[in-house]
């Protein structure tokens, strides 16, 4: 019983992580969220996990953040653009945010029927995660931005996924698919960094 209150308080905890990526405007608050995140999604893939094997997300998740973070850190990153109309403005990302909420909760009890015994709260989580990663891909075309939302994306079916298949061979390659992610995002924002600003 207290296991699934905790997982219910992770599973709001990746709501307002999600939202905060969303609305926020500064890479240092993109990186601390998602750290944060990937704190909620650990409780949930411990949930059908042992804790050492869940653990792993959560070093892996980290040293992905760690890696865009340094990266960030060392070169110039671009002006937000003037938001002049709606659509791209906060109101908008929060209302998508409450689109996605929503949708997340109409989702899971007919995906409990239909594959049960993984666990409201585990496919609350995985579905608010994919549907958020999706709106990061859909509302911005920053580089930085976009590997975040892949992240995002990818911790949702991970969470899912979980409780589905417990190979540590399957475990070890979403790792590598998740610090590769970070790893190539971290070497295009280099990239296209001009040499002059890497001085």
């Amino acid at each position: 019983m207290l296991a699934n209150i905790i997982s219910w308080i992770a599973v709001v905890l990746l709501l307002v992580i999600s939202t905060g990526l969303l609305l926020s405007r500064d890479w240092r608050w993109d990186i601390g969220f998602l750290a944060v995140q990937y704190i909620g999604v650990f409780w949930l893939v411990a949930q059908h996990w042992p804790p050492g094997m869940a653990a792993v997300k959560l070093v892996t998740g980290w040293m992905a953040a760690a890696a865009l973070g340094m990266t960030l850190s060392n070169t110039s990153v671009r002006k937000e653009r003037v938001e002049q109309f709606w659509p791209q403005g906060r109101a908008f990302r929060l209302f998508m945010v409450g689109a996605a909420a929503v949708l997340a909760a109409s989702a899971t009890p007919r995906i409990e029927t239909s594959v049960p015994g993984i666990g409201l709260p585990v496919i609350a989580g995985g579905v608010l995660l994919v549907g958020t990663g999706l709106l990061h891909l859909g509302t911005d075309s920053r580089l930085e931005r976009v590997i975040i939302g892949l992240l995002t994306i990818m911790a949702g079916f991970e969470i899912i996924y979980a409780a589905i298949e417990s190979s540590i061979l399957v475990a070890a390659l979403l790792s590598v698919v998740n610090l590769g992610l970070g790893l190539v995002g971290a070497y295009l924002l280099t990239a296209s960094t001009p040499e002059k600003e890497l001085e």
